[in-house]
């Protein structure tokens, strides 16, 4: 009996395979984080653990809630706000020091409604993310809100 576990070709192949030797050379101090959603341009980040990003670089963080996505959930957002930064919202426009972050929709795509996330300064130990596409799941909603230093894993790096 012959059993297909993956069906791999060509790059996807080439791909997999880099990434499995990566994770046997950099194992300890990387990971690989797979984006299955369209909230970042890209599909495949090495997070590089322990590592605390700068603003406007990417930061792989572990999600706190058990719903939509399952409890310690990676996700890779852009670090948008720091501690003592400023979160407003016009509306439900939210800007970080001033600069525009995104807009927070009314309902998800599958019509729960979201309530919006905190508004103020950035406490001590909380950083604003926030994804490029307009469905991305980040600060802009009280479901995610500000992340936590306790829920970053590191800082993540667009591998394709």
């Amino acid at each position: 009996m012959h059993i297909r576990l993956f069906n791999l070709s060509g790059r996807w192949f080439l791909i997999v395979l880099w990434l499995m030797a990566a994770d046997m050379a950099f194992g300890r101090a990387y990971f690989v984080a797979l984006n299955l959603t369209e909230s970042l341009p890209g599909t495949i980040f090495l997070v590089e653990k322990g590592v605390m990003p700068q603003r406007g670089e990417l930061v792989a963080f572990r999600w706190e809630p058990n719903w939509p996505y399952p409890h310690g959930s990676i996700f890779v957002k852009k670090l948008v706000g720091l501690p003592g930064s400023v979160v407003t919202a016009k509306g439900r426009d939210f800007f970080v020091d001033g600069d525009p972050v995104g807009h927070a929709k009314e309902k998800a795509r599958t019509g729960e409604t979201l309530e919006i996330g905190p508004i103020g300064k950035i406490t001590d130990g909380h950083y604003y993310v926030a994804g490029t596409h307009p469905d991305s799941l980040d600060s802009r909603y009280l479901l995610t809100g500000w992340v936590g230093q306790n829920q970053i894993v590191g800082k993540a790096y667009r591998i394709f």
